[in-house]
């Protein structure tokens, strides 16, 4: 059996940790290196890097802070925000990211997973799927945000998992939107509508709050990992102390 795996996000702005509710009201969480060697110690299976005004600001991501980071720990690194084409893939790639997280140009682009899967592989291309609820159970539907979850696209977002997965996407990194910083918990009905459509490896990400969300996540919703960033980013839970806890409740994770 696969272990579950649990990531911290680093959201970067301006080359600082940020982190704020419902994709607003952001306040600073560190430098990005150090918040990183931290969890790296800690035993965090991974760790995604995500600038998050590069999109909207029509701008690459920042490298310096990549390759520090990058240079700072061991474990698996996903970086994401502004990538616009296949050469931004590539400077991400030379500069220590392991995979790349790609959200608005791959809506903006049909064709843009089929290609970067191609070029680099299906295992480094990962689909960042921010999405909000449009309606309530039991006709729940999501829809897509792009650009920081700035700008709604009409899309339906456990199709545009299918789609995505079509394409060549090796993992999917879900975000609710609606949870994002809130610490209610995942969206276990979103998150569990994609696991079901899709069979590459789902992220859950937005809203975990208590240990017990990881393993809801885990569980009832069927996610192959579980990120969260400012229960991490401000101590209020070591990642160590939650893989005991998951251990105990009979989820499968590497310890250290």
């Amino acid at each position: 059996m696969l272990t579950k795996r649990i990531i911290p996000c680093l959201d970067i702005k301006d080359g600082r940790v940020v982190k704020g509710i419902n994709f607003v009201s952001l306040r600073d969480a560190g430098d990005p290196a150090d918040t990183a060697l931290i969890y790296d110690r800690e035993g965090a299976d991974e760790i995604v890097f995500l600038d998050i005004t590069a999109s909207s600001e029509r701008r690459s991501t920042i490298i310096g802070a990549v390759e520090r980071t990058a240079d700072a720990v061991f474990m698996p690194l996903t970086v994401g925000g502004g990538i616009k084409g296949l050469d931004d893939i590539k400077t991400l790639l030379r500069a220590g990211a392991d995979k790349v997280s790609i959200n608005t140009q791959a809506v903006l682009m049909p064709d843009f997973v089929k290609d970067a899967s191609y070029r680099f592989g299906a295992q480094c291309i990962v689909v960042a799927i921010d999405a909000k609820r449009m309606s309530p159970p039991p006709l729940s539907k999501w829809e897509v945000y792009i650009y920081g979850g700035r700008k709604p696209t009409g899309t339906d977002a456990v199709e545009w998992a299918s789609r995505v997965e079509t394409a060549g996407a090796g993992e999917i990194l879900l975000t609710s939107i609606d949870r994002d910083g809130t610490k209610s918990g995942y969206d276990i009905e979103l998150t569990s509508e994609i696991t079901k459509r899709v069979g590459i490896p789902v992220i859950a990400s937005g809203g975990a709050g208590t240990m017990e969300h990881f393993y809801e996540g885990f569980v009832s919703a069927g996610a192959d990992a579980c990120l969260a960033a400012s229960l991490f980013h401000f101590r209020e839970l070591s990642i160590r102390d939650l893989k005991v806890y998951l251990r105990e409740k009979g989820v499968e994770v590497r310890m250290v």
